[in-house]
């Protein structure tokens, strides 16, 4: 797991506290949840491509063509009915 330090205003800390407390959780873990929950919107409004979103898997198949858009073997077809 990596570690992040931010700072967070005191009356934030102060409420995150409260509700880490009222769960029984450790404020990391409220952070963590708070996060994950917002995070597919962020992503929405900051217009992320495929790509970015499948970076890892990328380049991972083996055997298949290297670049099926600049081979014109594989672009005859395109656009045909």
């Amino acid at each position: 797991m990596t570690t992040i330090t931010c700072k967070l205003p005191e009356a934030l800390d102060a409420e995150l506290e409260v509700v880490a407390e009222k769960r029984g959780v450790s404020k990391s873990e409220v952070i963590r949840e708070a996060i994950e929950a917002n995070l597919p919107e962020q992503k929405k409004q900051a217009g992320l491509s495929a790509f970015d979103v499948m970076k890892a898997a990328c380049g991972i198949l083996k055997g298949g063509p290297r670049d099926l858009a600049t081979n014109p073997r594989h672009l005859e077809e395109f656009g045909r009915d």
